[in-house]
């Protein structure tokens, strides 16, 4: 049978077979043997399975298939580095902000999506509560977001504004959900798939909080799709861009970059840089601009 991985538990795997069932699983000693430079099975793997225990739903994994892409750590060793696969075969990322309570942070937000660009996953941005602040002044305050690319959201549990939407756009994908706490993630997943009954603040606190959690567990939408609870992206060790890659990880900076008269421009103090070009020209906000100064400078 073919399955999903939904959740490591030390040596045990619960993994979803094509028809629905939950089979908590070992794996084959011969997967075991095989030298490996990346973790052997990771939650978001896709799998084959062989029951040993019908009643008790209870399966050996038989083979683990190629990933696509993963959320990823190296892990340095003797020889060569080991990759420890947070979550595999992701598709995209949901950012999650609040048009109030908390007030947004904009240059946080900022280092959320550089850290969600460098995953390489598609990204949209939900802005939730719009009931405390109305659709026009959370479009006024992030509406900048929409002219470089991102598609956004705009959500309100409360009201049930949105749902549908970011329903439509969670199925049959993978997602992963980011944002800082108090922002709603867990109601607004909750409202999406009621069943679900995640607690609040469960989902993807940022940083060390108490509800971060080593390893990723996928919450099946009966849709069809997964929601991804994993540790924050901080622990994800994607928060860590070295300044020469920041550029790549701002789109309406990497947009202009190919422009630059020298191949390593830092867009900062190099002559005939178009990415200063564009800044003149009113292409880049400078309010995005200084966020990608105090990043690159390594500054809150």
């Amino acid at each position: 049978m073919h399955g999903i991985v939904l959740c490591v538990h030390s040596d045990f795997y619960d993994v979803q077979s094509d028809d629905g069932l939950v089979w908590q699983c070992k794996v084959l000693g011969r997967l075991k043997r095989e030298k490996r430079r990346s973790t052997l099975v990771a939650t978001g793997d896709h799998v084959d399975i062989e029951p040993v225990d019908s009643d008790r739903h209870m399966a050996v994994i038989t083979a683990i298939h190629p990933r696509r892409r993963t959320l990823s750590r190296l892990r340095p060793g003797r020889g060569h580095p080991f990759e420890d696969v947070i979550l595999a075969n992701p598709d995209e990322i949901m950012v999650v902000f609040a048009v109030a309570e908390p007030e947004p942070n904009l240059r946080l937000l900022d280092r959320f999506l550089v850290a969600a660009e460098a995953s390489e996953l598609e990204i949209f941005i939900v802005i939730n509560k719009i009931d405390l602040g109305g659709e026009d002044r959370a479009r006024e305050m992030f509406g900048e977001y929409e002219q470089i690319g991102y598609r956004l959201f705009f959500t309100s549990v409360k009201q049930g504004l949105g749902i549908e939407a970011v329903r439509r756009q969670l199925r049959d994908h993978i997602t992963v959900v980011a944002g800082p706490s108090g922002v709603g993630k867990s109601s607004l997943i909750n409202a999406i798939e009621p069943g679900l009954n995640l607690r609040v603040g469960e989902v993807m606190a940022i940083g060390k909080g108490r509800h971060t959690t080593r390893h990723a567990r996928l919450h099946p939408l009966s849709q069809g799709g997964y929601i991804a609870d994993t540790p924050g992206l901080r622990e994800l060790g994607l928060w860590d861009v070295r300044p020469e890659e920041l550029s790549d990880y701002f789109p309406e900076i990497r947009r202009h970059a190919p422009n630059c008269r020298f191949a390593l421009c830092t867009h900062i103090h190099e002559p005939d840089c178009a990415v200063q070009q564009a800044l003149a020209a009113g292409l880049i906000s400078p309010r995005r601009w200084d966020s990608y100064l105090r990043l690159f400078h390594g500054e809150e």
